[in-house]
Formats: C-alpha cells, structure tokens, sequence
C-alpha cells in the first residue's frame, strides 16, 4: 500500500483493501496497506506451472531466448526524445512497447520514462531503474521525489537514475474504472458484513468495481501483466544502451525485478529486492500470510503503545491481545455508529485501513495514537481518515490516482483469484482470524475482489530459479507486515544467486530506513559488485 509523508519513500505491498493485495515503496507517509497478490508470472509468457497440495508452485519461470526476436526489434532500436520535466536536472521521454508481445503487430503502448543523469566525475556504472512497487506505485514520482535526490550521493554520481511507470500505471496508458465519488463509496464498503444483506452489498461493489475496469480499460486490460512489465523493461535497458540491467525494487517491485531476472539471467546486473515478495504462493497463501505479518506489526505496535502515556488501547500491563480486543471493540461501535471526519464520515473500513496504514512505518506510531485517541475519545475521525487518504491517494478535493485501479488490475491478472465465491471465504475465516484476530476477518472479505474480473488470469505461482544471473540481493525485515520475513527466505532459496540480507526490526522494507548497517551493505553491492556476506544480518 501506499502513502506519501516526507521526503522519505516506504516500500510497501498491499493486503486487504477492497481492491486486493498490492505492494509498493511510497513516501514515508502516513499509511499503506498490503496488496500482496499482486505477483506472480503470466504463464502465456513464462510456460505452465502446476501446483502443489500445500499452495506452492512446482514449476520454475522459464528464460527468454537470447536472440531478440525479429519482430521486437523496432522496439529494442527505438530512440528516446528526452525532455526537461518536474524538478531540475530530471527528464522525460516516452518509450513504446508491443501492447502483447504474442502478437507485437496488434498495437503498441506508450510508456512513461523519466531520469536524472549521473552527478559526479567517477567512472559511469550506467542506469539505475528503480521501482517502489504496489502494484500501481508509480515510479516516475519516486524517482523525482525520493531516488533521485534522496539515495546516497555516491549511488546517484556514479548512475543515471532512471524510471518507468509500468503499463496501466500512472503516466503509462493508466487503467481507469471509477470516479472519485464512486471510488468514495467503493473504498467504504463494509469488508466484515454480519449478515446476507451485507454480504450481498459487498460482493455488488466488487463486481461494479471490475465492471467498470472493464468497460473503461478494455485494450488494456489483458496486457498490464508483470511478466509483460518485466518485459518492457528489458526494452528500456536496451534502448539506454546498457548491457545488463541495474535495478532496486522494493515490495512488489522485487517480483517485478525477480520476473525479469527469471527472464533474462543472462542481462542480470546488480539487482536488490527490498521487501521481497515469494513467486511460489498462490493468492489465498500469500493473503493469509500476510495477514499474519500484519498481526506480527500490530503485536510490535502493541507493546510500544502501552508504554506510551498517550495510548489510547491500554496502558502499562495491558498485553497485546488485550490491546487488539480493545481495538475490534472500536471498530464494532464504528461499524453502528460512523464518527464524523472532516465532513466526511469515518467508517469501520476506512478507520481500519488507516489503523493497517501506520503498520508499514514505525515513525508513523504516533501519529496513529492520536488519530485513536481523537476518534475514541473525541468522536473526531480526521486523523483516521488522513491516513486511509494517503493509502488510497485520495486527494482533498476527492480526486483519487489510478493506483488503486491499476494494482486490482495487475493483481487480478497475475495470479487466480484467493477466492471465488462468498462460501468460500466464510469457510476460511476462522484461519484468517487465527493469524489475525484484529484484521483477519476484513483481509479475507478483500481477498474476494478479484473474483469477478472480467479478464481471465494468465499468471501461476511458481518458483523463479534465474540460472546464471549475477549475485541478486534479496533484503527481508523480521517484523515486515506487508511482505513477511520467511517471503525473503525462500526468494533468497530459490534464485540461483540469492544472496539474503536481514535486518532485524520493524517496518516494511529496509534500505535507506536507518540502519547504517544495511545501507553500507547495499551500497558496497551497487557501487563496487560486492554482495554481502552470505547469511548477514543487520539491527
């Protein structure tokens, strides 16, 4: 998920909200909830995977040929006509792509590219792409505001920082369904119905919502994969110039990267997944796990709120679950009874999507104690509503951007839905509920949303081997929410030349969060092709 609050971007990767799971890097703002589902490889693209009795995939991501096929080579030899854009020393251009790389005769898309050129007088290391994820996060933005001008001065001296909002996304063709207002009564929708009427009522919204996607976002629709991004991306190293492709990705920006390089081992250069997403789940394994990481974040929250002479859950000896009972009590007195906000109104879902939102960044802690303490306590739920804003990037005048749109779009498309039928998920809910009595009940009602898209999925799980690549960094946080800890494992495990990076703490992603330790560590890897030692581990 996603929101924007300082200079600083987040990584984050979204779970439950009504448009489904979704990982991305974002300011570090206020919020961001997790789409987690949003990964895994098309297989029209990649080859067939089957899967397991235990949700996991059998089957690895197959290599691309070397040789560029002779249809994509208009694409591959394309020139890019660059522009001054947004900030100084950032430019901009656009790059065309094969709207279906099975038939590049049938049309291209138009995608957005921005840079900002190499600062100092060492030796050149070539591009930098980098991708904060989501899906639907766009990359353009966090280049210009974070990346290009927030990543230590070595890194940006020594490369061209360079970003593409992948198709569907922001300034590239950008999936679109709903109208603000729509949109408002989309993401107030009750995900914890009680009864048929409610149940009835959510399922209509999700169903309006992927109507509209498809009556809106027809031609796109069926090619906003991220083995078709990963794609894309393959083009724009070429038309840089660079032989192999440099990347950081940070939660679903790491499937995106881990795609390409099960794609492309050979052109692998030195690549970092902060946050790391797992290629080898299907869509209901990866939301309850999630579930479960959020829980984990929640339980840190817990016990730090206690502590805190403004916590308005507990005090000094109220454990967690006690703490977590006093919370689902909120949210059942807002699910009767909305608190006004602004001359909005806060409702059970938007107060707990602001409440997941602070789970991505310890520094927004306090923020959501207050933003408790004015609902609880003065029937004002503003701050509440501020952090489910910035998550949905809602503006004040009730415009929204795509992102929620485009991260239903890839996330529906990469993986077959969690679930199918309202049944199936009030036959899960116990298990949901178990790895998360605060959240469980609302992440699995989520994780219905792509039931009813009108595209076909084309993506499996399935694990991403990526033979002969290069050393890939896989970064994982102990206490992660959006992308748990054991998901940076078992990447680590599976890539060929997983080198696992480990910082012991909280939040969602790690690098350039404030620990010296991983930062060293990261930057010694980009600047000098030195991975950390096997098995390192930072606090």
């Amino acid at each position: 998920m996603h929101t924007w609050s300082s200079p600083r971007w987040n990584h984050r990767t979204r779970t439950g909200t009504r448009t489904g799971p979704r990982t991305r890097a974002t300011a570090r703002v206020t919020g961001a909830l997790v789409a987690a589902v949003a990964l895994l490889v098309s297989a029209c693209s990649s080859g067939s995977s089957t899967m397991s009795s235990g949700g996991t995939a059998e089957a690895a991501l197959a290599a691309l040929p070397r040789a560029t096929p002779a249809a994509l080579s208009p694409y591959y030899t394309q020139h890019l006509s660059w522009r001054s854009c947004g900030a100084p020393g950032f430019q901009c251009a656009t790059m065309k792509a094969p709207l279906d790389y099975a038939d590049p005769g049938a049309g291209d898309v138009r995608l957005a590219v921005a840079r900002k050129k190499a600062t100092g007088k060492g030796k050149p290391l070539g591009s930098l792409l980098v991708n904060p994820g989501g899906p639907g996060g766009s990359a353009i933005a966090y280049l210009q505001q974070y990346a290009g001008i927030g990543y230590p001065a070595d890194v940006r001296a020594r490369y061209d920082m360079v970003a593409m909002d992948p198709r569907g996304v922001a300034r590239s063709e950008p999936v679109a369904c709903l109208s603000g207002r729509q949109m408002d009564t989309f993401t107030q929708s009750d995900t914890t119905p009680d009864d048929q009427p409610e149940t009835n009522a959510l399922v209509g919204e999700y169903k309006h919502f992927a109507e509209s996607c498809g009556a809106h976002s027809a031609r796109l629709l069926r090619h906003v994969s991220t083995v078709e991004a990963a794609r894309d991306m393959d083009i724009l190293r070429a038309v840089l110039g660079d032989p192999k492709l440099n990347y950081v990705g940070a939660s679903y920006g790491t499937f995106l990267g881990a795609t390409y390089a099960g794609l492309f081992p050979h052109r692998v250069g030195r690549v970092v997944l902060d946050g790391a997403m797992d290629p080898d789940l299907d869509a209901r394994k990866l939301n309850l796990e999630q579930t479960a990481g959020f829980e984990t974040a929640f339980q840190a929250f817990a016990r730090d709120c206690v502590r805190q002479t403004d916590c308005p859950l507990g005090h000094k000896g109220t454990t967690p679950a006690q703490v977590g009972d006093h919370l689902t009590a909120f949210f059942r007195t807002l699910d009767a009874h909305p608190v006004p906000a602004d001359h909005r109104t806060l409702t059970e879902s938007l107060a707990t999507t602001g409440v997941i939102a602070a789970m991505y960044d310890q520094a927004t802690w306090g923020q959501l104690r207050e933003a408790l303490s004015s609902a609880m306590k003065n029937k004002d739920g503003a701050g509440l509503l501020a952090l489910s804003d910035s998550y949905y990037e809602r503006d004040a005048n009730g415009h929204y951007s795509n992102l929620m749109m485009a991260n239903a779009a890839v996330n529906c498309l990469d993986l077959p839905p969690a679930f199918t039928s309202p049944e199936q998920v009030e036959k899960a809910l116990p298990e949901f509920e178990k790895a998360s009595p605060v959240f469980g009940a609302g992440l699995a009602w989520a994780s219905l949303n792509c039931a009813y898209w009108p595209v076909k999925a084309t993506g499996r799980p399935h694990r991403i081997e990526a033979k002969g690549a290069a050393p890939i960094v896989v970064v994982g946080t102990t206490r992660d929410p959006a992308t748990p800890y054991p998901w940076a494992q078992s990447l680590a495990r599976q890539l060929s030349s997983g080198r696992l990076l480990t910082y012991v703490g909280d939040g969602h992603t790690a690098y350039g969060r404030g620990s010296t330790c991983i930062d060293s560590a990261i930057d010694a890897y980009l600047l000098h092709g030195t991975p950390p030692a096997h098995g390192k581990r930072c606090s």
